[in-house]
């Protein structure tokens, strides 16, 4: 059996955590065993010079709390992302059954929480045909990753 996880590289760690969550309804995950917080546990493996003292800037891992997703880690990094994505998410929030309009309204509230959170709208995927019916938005989080609402 394999286990894994995802790696974000990230430039604000706790920020994108906190997008990541509300986004795919994950939570912190909690720190190691004998520590009480992420900090406490950086300060026993990062020199300390390399640490801030803000327990919430080390909250930077998530779990599905249904414990069927993988977990996701944003690992700091000091450069910024710099071309195009070469995976992203999609994220399925509309009943791909439903109408053209309830998707098209399922996906455009879902996208106006995450402009609120921060993302911004890249461009906008719409076919309706008789035999196609798909509509998406395509997003980018604070830092540039793109993923796609559906």
């Amino acid at each position: 059996m394999v286990t894994w996880q995802l790696t974000f590289d990230s430039n604000d760690p706790a920020r994108m955590a906190r997008f990541w969550a509300s986004l795919l309804g994950y939570v912190p995950e909690p720190p190691p065993s004998g520590f009480d917080s992420w900090l406490a546990y950086y300060q026993s493996v990062v020199p300390e010079e390399n640490l801030s003292g803000n327990p919430d800037d080390y909250i930077d891992r998530l779990v599905d709390p249904r414990g069927e997703g993988p977990k996701i880690w944003f690992q700091p990094v000091p450069e910024k992302k710099a071309v195009k994505t070469r995976f992203h998410f999609d994220i399925y929030v509309a009943d791909r059954t439903a109408s053209m309009d309830e998707i098209v309204a399922t996906v455009d509230a879902k996208v106006a929480e995450l402009v609120d959170l921060g993302a911004t709208i890249a461009h906008v995927n719409r076919v309706d045909t008789e035999t196609l019916q798909r509509y998406a938005v395509m997003m980018r989080d604070q830092e540039g990753n793109e993923f796609c609402v559906g």
